[in-house]
């Protein structure tokens, strides 16, 4: 099989491994440099002047990793464990630093889309990877800047205002009898862009009961100048799946589901002077229709509706000592289900921090508070600190420190059913967390080193003490989080006639349980991670073939481990691009989550039509 992969690829090239010496020409391929990234939030700056654990994925980078799905390219994320149920885009939990899939908050263009019912729902919300713009990853005590539920870290996704083509009609295919369309389309005009997507996707399944249905649509509108713009976000993605041993037990292989995720949110922007204003409102939508039984809904069926709707509003303001940001989030969660009933929450979150320059810039410090006041938890407050100092014009060393929490959902307190009991009497779990970072950054290259640790008490786990009983949810114990993330990545640029990008990166974890854990626990942390190394690399020529690898080893806290290696090789014909993704290549048996194996080596294939 090597063998064969490696022909392949050089066939597909065409020239062998003679090209990597060729000589430099210059061609069209579009990157953006890192160290011109500007990352977003109330106290917005440069990636490379920022004293935070943070990643930025630029569009770039997404696109020459060739994956179709965002579930499929965050896996290559230092730090992040996604744990898939099934393939594509069907059901993944997204883990930061050792938190659980409810400790990781999801934002789109920095709205906060915490699910009042589970987080095994966010990635739901992911947008097509055509639309976007960077992914920005904060870890540790920097995420209190977002509020309750960024426990280990957050998510923020900033997507597009504008593409290049005005028409891209994409067909999909491959294994399991999988096929797929997209559309996309772009108006722009001096003052006015608007983008809008729609596609489907299909499989028969990999194994009994595992075939899905997923459709998302998507329009943007955005009007004035980049500074005063006024957007209008809308999205939409319904999808139907069979649960072969997603919940209950590994034996429930008849379980069935079908979620929706919709979106509306307004954003103004007004810049004057030093001063920066984003008012938003939205509306955050999510549906979860489960069947224990598919089609037999007589035996066991839940029905669950929540929304979320806020308003907020951020400020910031440059001054001769720095940077003021102020910020205000104001919204209500609420739940309709025939198992949880009628609940509600109201969540105020008040926001401020102060970016302090000394020295000409020598070191940085930013206190910050967060003010939280949640209905039926009461008010917390919540300091966090981070200082920072650049190491001549490329480096920059960091010490963070702060506190955060999360509120149990609607399924902690009141959820019931043959296996499993909610508990009304839970209290929120909370955090405190400590880490130091050094960070190089520099045109295409980028490298970092961090040590963290993390406190966490009054951590939510559904436990029993014997076979017989059921799962109920508990305050359980202490939890010490500690490890180190070290990564190095160098993106392919345009300077190349053969532009070659290949990155490193590795995590290690240790956690310690405060007390011996409970006979039986639904979320043990055996289960998470250990070790985790991630090697990958991208070969480009003349934006016209691209071939990118990513090989993952994990090893668990159990000890299991087994090894992942992808393949994405896509060729530009005029307007057409082919592409082929080969999984899983070495065939590895494993599974990420619940004991649900995931497929053995397959492949897809895509073809894109561009105007």
């Amino acid at each position: 099989m090597v063998g064969v992969v490696r022909t392949f690829i050089l066939s597909f090239f065409g020239l062998g491994p003679i090209v990597l010496w060729a000589q430099s020409t210059p061609d069209t391929l579009s990157t953006q440099l890192l160290d011109e990234v500007v990352v977003s939030g109330r106290i917005a700056d440069s990636y490379r002047d920022l004293s935070k654990s943070i990643q930025v994925i630029s569009s770039a980078e997404i696109a020459q990793s060739g994956a179709t799905h965002l579930v499929d390219f965050i896996q290559r994320v230092v730090g992040l464990d996604v744990r898939r149920r099934g393939v594509g885009p069907t059901q993944a939990d997204l883990n930061l630093r050792g938190g659980s899939f409810d400790q990781t908050l999801l934002l789109i263009d920095g709205i906060p889309l915490e699910d009042a019912q589970t987080g095994h729902h966010l990635s739901n919300f992911f947008p097509p990877i055509a639309l976007i713009e960077r992914i920005e990853i904060v870890r540790g005590s920097a995420a209190r800047i977002f509020g309750q539920n960024a426990f280990s870290g957050a998510i923020n996704i900033i997507t597009k205002t504008s593409v290049e083509s005005t028409l891209q009609v994409q067909l999909n295919g491959g294994s399991f009898e999988t096929t797929g369309a997209e559309v996309l389309t772009g108006y722009q005009t001096p003052n006015t862009r608007l983008l809008a997507q729609a596609s489907s996707l299909g499989s028969a399944g990999y194994r009994y009961n595992t075939d899905f249905t997923q459709r998302q649509y998507l329009v943007s509108l955005s009007q004035g100048s980049t500074e005063n713009a006024l957007r209008v976000l809308g999205f939409f993605s319904p999808r139907k799946f069979g649960a072969n041993g997603f919940y209950a037990s590994p034996s429930a292989v008849d379980q069935y589901e079908e979620t929706q995720a919709s979106l509306i949110a307004i954003t103004k922007r007004i810049t004057q002077n030093n001063t920066r204003i984003t008012p938003r409102i939205y509306w955050r939508r999510g549906q979860d229709m489960y069947e224990y039984v598919r089609d037999r809904p007589d035996i066991y069926r839940n029905m669950h509706i929540t929304h979320k709707v806020g308003a907020a509003v951020d400020v910031s303001h440059d001054s001769k000592i720095g940077t003021s940001g102020l910020g205000v989030d104001v919204s209500r969660s609420s739940i309709q289900s025939n198992n949880l009933g009628e609940r509600s929450r109201d969540i105020v979150n008040l926001f401020a921090e102060q970016l302090i320059r000394l020295g000409d810039g020598a070191l940085d410090v930013t206190p910050g508070l967060v003010y939280t006041y949640v209905s039926d938890f009461g008010s917390k407050l919540f300091p966090g600190v981070e200082i920072g100092a650049p190491i001549g014009a490329a480096y920059r060393t960091y010490i963070n420190w702060g506190t955060t929490f999360r509120v149990p959902t609607f399924t902690d307190l009141y959820y019931a059913d043959p296996t499993t009991l909610g508990n009304e009497n839970l209290v929120a779990e909370s955090a405190t967390s400590l880490e130091w970072g050094l960070r190089y950054a520099q045109h295409n290259i980028s490298a970092s080193a961090v040590a963290f640790t993390r406190k966490s008490t009054n951590l939510i786990d559904y436990v029993k003490e014997n076979e017989a009983e059921k799962f109920q949810a508990q305050n359980i114990q202490e939890l010490q989080t500690s490890g180190v993330e070290l990564s190095f990545d160098r993106l392919a640029t345009s300077s190349q006639a053969f532009a070659v990008g290949y990155g490193l990166s590795y995590t290690y974890m240790a956690q310690r349980l405060s007390e011996e854990a409970a006979t039986f626990s639904r979320y043990s942390i055996d289960n998470d991670l250990k070790h985790q190394l991630i090697v990958r690399l991208n070969a480009a020529m003349n934006t016209k073939r691209n071939a990118d690898f990513n090989l993952r080893y994990i090893e668990r806290t159990s000890g299991r481990t087994y090894t992942v290696l992808d393949a994405h090789l896509s060729q530009q014909f005029g307007n057409f691009r082919l592409q082929a993704s080969l999984n899983n290549l070495l065939n590895q048996s494993y599974w990420e989550t619940s004991f649900i194996p995931m497929p053995g080596r397959n492949v897809s294939f895509s073809l894109r039509y561009s105007l």
